[in-house]
């Protein structure tokens, strides 16, 4: 291993820096050893790092892709999928779709011509549940309903009265993880969908070490079916209104889902580890 390492910072899910999501982004030769990985990411404290390298030719993906918070591996991540295709395609290292192999399967990466990105992950299964006792009070407001996510995702997703009531959450973060494998997902439809979305949503994933996602892209692999079965359209808008915020543009296709975004890079450097 090289004893420096080109690092950056993309902010994802917008075109401006210092919103959307930021994460972390290496290119490696191979991965070095797990403790190495998860030391980067720690250090870096942001939602999550991803690390690519590239692998050979012929094969069913062209980089191998891993993600990690600043406290864990974890199984899938969107936002930071997103800044590393952006990253891959603005340094001239792909072009063309990018095939990612990852510990969901095979996620693709397509870019467009207006700098758009689209990622094609697999769809959240959703199993209606029984309101989790406790969670109105941990949540800080009363679910209309509940649903497991599936094993990818991990998470709950409790559907809200309204909009504002999404927006003027303030969880009781450790409370919360004891409600799912890794977050909980809020949500409701937009109060004005002419603002240019369909609906809304907040992340929190404390169990992971990240109290409140600026936004997910992984959670709208879940929010694509539960609202287009509602509102009757595969293709929609979501709005993650964390206090950074970001626009996901969602298409549900079966099983699988598109999700769609900009990305800004807005820190180049060294890391001299």
């Amino acid at each position: 291993m090289p004893t420096s390492h080109r690092i950056r910072v993309v902010d994802a899910f917008t075109d401006r820096p210092f919103a959307g999501n930021p994460a972390g982004v290496l290119l490696l030769d191979a991965f070095p050893g797990h403790t190495w990985l998860q030391n980067v990411a720690t250090e870096l404290n942001h939602a999550e790092t991803a690390f690519a390298h590239p692998l050979p030719e012929g094969g069913d993906a062209d980089w191998a892709l891993r993600w990690f918070t600043p406290a864990t591996e974890v199984d899938l991540c969107g936002h930071a999928t997103l800044a590393m295709a952006h990253v891959l395609h603005s340094t001239g290292a792909a072009s063309g779709p990018i095939r990612f192999a990852t510990r969901s399967g095979v996620l693709t990466a397509t870019s467009h011509a207006d700098g758009a990105l689209t990622l094609d992950f697999p769809t959240a299964p959703l199993t209606e549940i029984g309101v989790p006792a406790g969670i109105a009070e941990d949540l800080g407001a009363e679910p209309l309903r509940a649903y497991d996510t599936g094993p990818h995702c991990g998470d709950l997703l409790i559907e809200l009265a309204d909009e504002k009531t999404v927006r003027a959450l303030t969880p009781d973060h450790k409370a919360l993880v004891r409600h799912s494998k890794r977050g909980i997902i809020a949500t409701a439809l937009a109060e004005d969908p002419s603002l240019g979305y369909d609906f809304v949503s907040r992340s929190f994933f404390p169990r992971v070490g990240i109290d409140e996602d600026p936004v997910t892209g992984s959670a709208h692999t879940a929010l694509a079916p539960f609202w287009a079965e509602r509102l009757g359209r595969t293709k929609l808008t979501g709005l993650q209104a964390s206090a950074r915020t970001g626009l996901v543009h969602t298409e549900l296709q079966g099983d699988r889902t598109l999700l769609t975004g900009r990305a800004v890079t807005v820190i180049e450097g060294e890391l001299l580890a």
